[in-house]
């Protein structure tokens, strides 16, 4: 895959190794959301402080990024991918073995730090191939597959906790691990060849991150693509507080639930897809802010209710997170487009800066004093507020470079 594809074209299956690489991210947050609860009784604390080993696993993929993507410039993408995928692997082994919550979360650093080179690797190697047309499709394309995975891993993750302890979701997702490093091996092509990679020393590490954050093509779309899509990891962290403790919903049922929410981020983005060639990448940036924004004010709403209606909440999720299928795919096409050979660490940087928002509302939400849905309600409502602000201002600065 060392060459430009022809006609700016990708093929489905490249597609979906990309995507198995990225969905690594969704498998690991959303397959143990389920034994939260349980694992809360087994390590003596409340769900809400066993829910930080996610802002834990944010973190890990925002600092993992921001080292991935200046390496893959300068060595290239596959050599990163195994690293990573054996690191995660390791990482996830520690996982089964933690003796305390405080361990768990340290072991969940270390497997974000891992499993954080798909996303960056995949990312970069769109970047290495496709124009900013046909990276938008390819954009939505690997979502519609990665959507597959919120859908599967609760469900997944439910149907283990029927026959087993908690213990085996992390033995699952060590395989997962080993199955993604033997793809590397024999299935992925590398896709930066050596005469397009930087020559990069530390301290031009810093300089290029600088580069990057000043250039307003990148900076304007990745700040609109970073708060849509913190929406997305405060529900994450919700999720089980708000549908478990709040609705009483049991483990099948918080699957399925949640398995609806992620079904509407592959239904928008096919929608997002077919419309490549009738709508701009702003305008569908647009319409995704939107339905994003509309639908945590119906959450808030239902948060100020004495007894919110389950289906009332769930509309303002399936909106809020839906709307992802619009906004990420498209806020990602823009962002990468200008970055030619450095789109690695361009990469990085966005995913470092949307998993540190998603770390920001995981931290935040321990703070917040209300009811769990109006607590989840009001970050949403910032995030989506900020990211509609920063899509406004990346529609000014195309009609600006158009005059």
């Amino acid at each position: 895959m060392s060459e430009k594809i022809a006609g700016q074209q990708y093929s489905t299956g490249w597609i979906m190794l990309l995507a198995l690489f990225t969905s690594l991210g969704p498998l690991s947050i959303d397959m143990y959301l389920p034994a939260l609860p349980e694992m809360a009784q087994d390590f003596n604390v409340s769900t809400q402080q066993i829910a930080n080993t996610l802002p834990a696993y944010f973190f890990g993929l925002a600092v993992g990024q921001l080292i991935y993507g200046p390496i893959s410039d300068r060595i290239g993408r596959k050599k990163p991918l195994y690293f990573g995928m054996a690191l995660y692997a390791i990482a996830s082994l520690l996982c089964v073995i933690a003796p305390d919550h405080w361990s768990l979360i340290a072991a969940r650093v270390l497997q974000a730090l891992g499993g954080c080179v798909g996303v960056v690797m995949a990312r970069a190697a769109i970047r290495d191939c496709l124009d900013v047309q046909s990276s938008a499709q390819a954009f939505a394309s690997m979502m519609i597959v990665m959507g597959i995975a919120p859908i599967l891993a609760p469900t997944l993750g439910a149907a283990i906790l029927h026959f087993f302890s908690w213990h085996a979701v992390f033995i699952a997702l060590c395989i997962i691990g080993v199955m993604c490093f033997l793809c590397v091996h024999f299935l992925f092509k590398e896709t930066l060849e050596p005469e397009r990679r930087l020559d990069l020393s530390f301290n031009q590490v810093f300089i290029l991150y600088a580069s990057i954050f000043k250039d307003k093509s990148f900076r304007l779309p990745m700040m609109a693509g970073c708060f849509t899509g913190a929406a997305l990891f405060c529900y994450i962290s919700s999720a089980s507080a708000v549908l478990m403790d709040g609705y009483h919903l049991t483990q099948q049922q918080f699957a399925i639930a949640f398995g609806f929410n992620a079904f509407g981020i592959i239904l928008l983005s096919t929608l997002n897809k077919h419309l490549a060639h009738k709508l701009s990448v702003i305008r569908r940036l647009t319409i995704g802010g939107v339905i994003q924004l509309t639908g945590s004010v119906i959450i808030v709403i239902a948060g100020l209710m004495a007894q919110a209606p389950l289906v009332l909440v769930m509309f303002g999720l399936f909106l809020t997170v839906s709307g992802i299928g619009f906004t990420g795919p498209n806020a990602m096409a823009f962002a990468m487009s200008e970055q030619g050979a450095r789109a690695g660490t361009a990469s990085a940087i966005m995913g470092s800066m949307q998993f540190a928002c998603g770390l920001l509302g995981g931290v935040v939400l321990n703070f917040l004093v209300w009811n769990h849905v109006l607590n989840m309600g009001i970050l949403m409502l910032l995030f989506t507020m900020a990211g509609f602000v920063a899509i406004l201002a990346v529609g000014k600065d195309l009609k600006a470079k158009a005059i």
